[in-house]
């Protein structure tokens, strides 16, 4: 664990030197930087592991941006959080010698969140992103062309948290910016199942063949 690049986070070099990729992962409401570590080892063997904790503290719960209420949240806020994300995986990619090309990331709820607003903010920065109970959280007003971007979001049916509207609506907005979107539906609520982790390797998998 180190607190430089300005987040305090947790790096694991790639099991397999050729593997070139990395895996950003991004923790849910009230998670560190070691939550994700064996989940996303699991749906990117080989890969190295970027891990960093979220900066704000929402009852002493670490998170990625700050709620306003529950599924409120500040537009202007979101976007700088995105924006300080972004800065952190440009100096990451620095200070650990990333491919810069092959980074994706993977997110759970908060971390889910912010992974897709850094996504459509800032193309580039993540080649694409395996979004887990994600739900839309910003809007950007100047929409990106992300047609060399890939999304895989898997959300609950019986999910009490995130409304099946709003994965609808995050799914319709990568899709009009032009990115490719794989939408899952589990038959489960906000915590994940088994057979969602198998299906984002997989997912993943293809997403090596086209690099």
């Amino acid at each position: 664990m180190t607190e430089d690049l300005g987040f305090i986070h947790r790096f694991v070099p790639a099991a397999d030197s050729g593997s070139g990729e990395t895996l950003l992962v991004l923790h849910g409401t009230g998670g560190d930087e070691n939550d994700l570590i064996g989940i996303g080892q699991a749906v990117a063997p080989g890969a190295a592991i970027l891990s960093p904790r979220g900066n704000v503290l929402e009852n002493g719960a670490p998170r990625f941006f700050r709620r306003v209420s529950e599924g409120v949240f500040d537009p202007r806020e979101v976007r700088s959080r995105a924006e300080e994300l972004a800065r952190f995986v440009r100096a990451a990619t620095v200070t650990y010698s990333l491919d810069a090309g092959r980074i994706f990331a993977l997110g759970y709820s908060n971390g889910a969140n912010i992974a897709a607003t850094v996504m459509l903010t800032e193309p580039g920065i993540l080649q694409g992103s395996v979004l887990l109970r994600p739900m839309l959280v910003y809007e950007p007003p100047d929409q990106k062309d992300l047609s060399a971007s890939t999304v895989f979001i898997s959300a609950g049916r019986m999910d009490p948290i995130v409304p099946t509207t709003s994965v609808e609506r995050l799914a319709a907005l990568f899709e009009a910016v032009h990115a490719d979107v794989t939408l899952k539906w589990q038959l489960a609520a906000h915590s994940l199942v088994p057979s969602e982790v198998r299906e984002a390797a997989d997912w993943l998998n293809l997403q090596r063949a086209r690099v």
